[in-house]
């Protein structure tokens, strides 16, 4: 009990107060840096994501609006690659607040939509969002990290308490977002759209409040080598590399973990996708109508956030994240499965209560995904965060570019097949994955 008690002392950093110049205390603002983290993004992309569902809508010109959006994930996939290195260089915090400005600078375009504002802002997001997402999950799990050797949690357990917490809040950007559009956006004669200046300037003031949040955080450390003070020391050398960089990138395409959870990984970007592209013009528009878009993605992003929080919480380790993943699995196979069976209700509150509910287990499905694969991550590939995460945003915004481009060349009953079957192969991959890693550890354990 001694022993435990000085070791626990060695790794608690010195606090001077008033009352004792050498007193011993516990590093207190984690919880406060997750907070602020996750009102910040929320603050953002309740913004963004709002004028990313609007683009379609507003922006019909030679289809600027959607191809934009396509322009936006090609350079986000292709910044993707170099984006660990950036972070490692930057620091997961100024990572995050540069990469705000990309945020900040799309919404602004859309007060003067054209291509000379829209394009360029496109590319420039398109970096930005790679190392917000590396410096995201970079930062939580560093943070999650250092909260559980200050309190001597278990670690799997926080880093799905944070998670939860932060995939929560930012899943309520769709609900608040598409509430403040409905509020401020009205239909003008010979279809126009009225309120639009209104709704960016609101946007631009809200993302601005946002990324002065960012200033706010504490510095953390990316290394995630175990101990205290290798969480404070930053490897300045090796790790800023493109050496180090090519390294990085190819020891996780050659690690068996990281390949079986491509798929899965690649599937949660298409079927956020499909929901963005696909769900809400064959399905929710036909059935309610346009007004019911902002209905039908409230309730998808209300459930998302609501899955997201009890998702993190429940998690503790791997067996945890299998039961969860299965089940979020499930919810989505169980949509696409009537997708294709055309299965509908008459309209009216029965039909508008159908769309909801498809919605509403659609939102489960993503709360669920975006919570454990960051939480799966952050527990198997502690050598390398910045890597990991990068691999993460590369696959997600590489597929949700493919759909975007491919979608007005396939039917809906394709591209819904395609969500199935890729949903099985990925989900086998990743139970491969988890027995994988349980014996390994039960091998270690009886050793």
């Amino acid at each position: 009990m001694a022993s435990a008690i000085t070791h626990r002392d060695e790794e608690t950093p010195l606090v001077v107060t008033d009352e004792s110049p050498l007193q011993l205390q516990p590093h207190k603002s984690h919880s406060r840096d997750v907070h602020i983290l996750s009102l910040a993004f929320l603050l953002i992309f309740l913004a963004y994501g709002a004028a990313q569902n609007l683009q379609s809508t507003l922006n019909t010109e030679e289809d600027l609006g959607t191809t934009s959006l396509g322009i936006l994930y090609l350079s986000f996939t292709f910044f993707s690659v170099f984006a660990s290195l950036v972070v490692r260089i930057l620091g997961s915090k100024n990572a995050l607040i540069i990469g705000t400005s990309g945020y900040w600078l799309y919404v602004a375009a859309n007060l003067k939509p054209n291509w000379y504002t829209l394009v360029p802002a496109s590319v420039y997001l398109g970096f930005c969002a790679s190392i917000i997402w590396v410096g995201q999950g970079t930062y939580l799990t560093s943070t999650a990290r250092r909260h559980a050797i200050d309190n001597n949690l278990l670690e799997g357990a926080v880093i799905g308490d944070f998670n939860g917490e932060f995939w929560g809040a930012f899943a309520l950007h769709q609900f608040i977002g598409n509430l403040i559009t409905f509020a401020l956006l009205s239909d003008g004669q010979g279809g126009s759209t009225k309120g639009t200046t209104l709704l960016f300037v609101v946007f631009v003031f809200v993302m601005t409040f946002g990324a002065i949040l960012m200033c706010f955080l504490h510095k953390r450390s990316g290394n995630s080598k175990k101990g205290y003070e290798h969480l404070e020391a930053a490897d300045a050398g090796e790790s800023k590399s493109l050496k180090s960089l090519c390294r990085s990138l190819t020891s996780a395409l050659s690690d068996v973990k990281m390949l079986l959870i491509i798929p899965l990984i690649a599937y949660s970007g298409l079927q956020q996708a499909f929901v963005w592209a696909e769900f809400t013009k064959y399905v929710v528009t036909p059935a309610i109508g346009v007004s019911g878009v902002g209905i039908s993605m409230a309730a998808y992003g209300a459930f998302d956030g609501i899955c997201s929080l009890a998702a993190g919480r429940l998690t503790s380790g791997l067996t945890s994240i299998t039961s969860i993943v299965s089940f979020g699995a499930f919810a989505q196979a169980v949509v696409l499965i009537l997708l294709l069976l055309n299965f509908s209700i008459s309209s009216g509150f029965l039909g508008t209560l159908y769309i909801l509910f498809l919605a509403a287990l659609l939102g489960i499905g993503d709360g669920v995904l975006m919570t454990q694969l960051n939480a799966l991550l952050g527990m198997l590939f502690k050598h390398d965060m910045e890597g990991a995460f990068a691999q993460l945003k590369i696959w997600q915004s590489a597929t949700i570019a493919i759909m975007f481009f491919a979608a007005p060349y396939i039917s809906f009953q394709a591209v819904t097949i395609v969500m199935l079957v890729l949903l099985c192969l990925s989900f086998c991959s990743f139970l491969w994955l988890a027995l994988k890693v349980g014996n390994a550890s039960s091998l270690s354990t009886s050793e």
